[in-house]
């Protein structure tokens, strides 16, 4: 848990405000794709398109500017990119189909599949208490799949099972990306990772908008209400993959899932406000199961993050010394 006393009182007010920060763009991003799948618009490529655009206008200039080499091979930001891309693209395609708080609420799929995928690739080991967390919120999650399944037009979607499958399928990619980030991230080059995703995205994107969105596209009725949406996921989205790995960094994990369930506050709120939208009673108990998942696997994962920082100090270690080894050769060379 955040050792509060240890933690200056403004450092700690200001990772608040970071993460109330992500849930808002959070809330915003799911309130800006549901209302563009309200008006028929079903491009979620080119809204992935926007994000990845301006995530490479802002970057890459300042990565250029520092003159340095890739610190990671860019096959691997290519693949990473078209990861991000397939994951962003089942998320927001969800909203076709299932309503905004199943697919809110069913994002949380991402944390057992990065329990698995960090188990099997990176060699993260987690506690039974942690694997206890992540197995409640699966079951409150189960109940979401439940309430769809058997609450017919008053889901808020057309066909809300289709609508779950796709963001369950998502949340796989994403849980993927987010270990390629971890990885890369290791590198300590955040600038270098935000710049590259943004132009291997835009690429892949790209090709696939001319690909599978290019009628959908043509077909769309532009209007300043239309651009503002556009405009509005992007910019929400934008700040998300900007803020989180600060986030992270500063306050864990902890503060990180529970302003993710402050995000489902805010939908829940849209629904029943915004949308005039009356929410099945599973809808909630699913909420404070996942809520309480959550808590159980967040309360005990320091130590997954202290390992992570400690190959990390171990790297930077490693790093230094070479770059010592690097700096007395040229030296001798010059010497000479």
């Amino acid at each position: 848990m955040i050792e509060w006393k240890s933690k200056n009182v403004l450092g700690v007010i200001f990772v608040l405000i970071l993460g109330q920060i992500v849930s808002t763009n959070l809330a915003v991003t799911s309130f800006t794709s549901s209302l563009l799948s309200n008006r028929s618009i079903n491009t979620p490529l080119t809204q992935s398109l926007c994000t990845y655009t301006l995530l490479a206008l802002v970057y890459t200039p300042i990565f250029l500017s520092r003159r340095q080499k890739l610190m990671v091979p860019w096959y691997w930001y290519l693949l990473l990119g078209f990861i991000d891309v397939q994951a962003n693209f089942l998320v927001i395609k969800a909203y076709q189909y299932s309503s905004i708080t199943s697919v809110t609420l069913l994002d949380c799929w991402t944390t057992p599949w990065v329990m698995i995928l960090t188990w099997i690739f990176i060699g993260t080991r987690y506690s039974l208490c942690q694997f206890f967390g992540a197995a409640t919120c699966v079951v409150g999650l189960c109940l979401v799949l439940l309430s769809d399944s058997s609450g017919g037009g008053s889901s808020g979607g057309s066909a809300p099972l289709l609508g779950d499958a796709l963001v369950i399928a998502g949340t796989l990619g994403c849980a993927l990306s987010n270990v390629g980030e971890e990885f890369c991230v290791k590198k300590k080059d955040l600038t270098e990772l935000l710049a590259m995703l943004g132009i291997f995205g835009m690429l892949v994107s790209i090709c696939q908008v001319l690909l599978l969105e290019r009628s959908n596209l043509e077909a769309v009725k532009w209007s300043p209400e239309v651009i503002s949406l556009f405009g509005g996921f992007a910019l929400s989205t934008f700040m998300f993959y900007s803020i989180v790995p600060y986030v992270l960094k500063l306050g864990g994990s902890v503060l990180f899932n529970l302003s993710i369930l402050t995000s489902d506050v805010w939908v829940l709120i849209i629904r029943v406000f915004v949308y005039q939208q009356s929410i099945p009673w599973l809808y909630y108990l699913s909420f404070v199961v996942v809520v309480v998942g959550l808590i159980i696997y967040s309360t005990t994962d320091r130590n997954a993050i202290s390992a992570i920082n400690s190959e990390t100090q171990d790297d930077d270690v490693q790093y230094q010394i070479l770059d010592e080894e690097n700096e007395g050769g040229r030296n001798e060379t010059l010497t000479t």
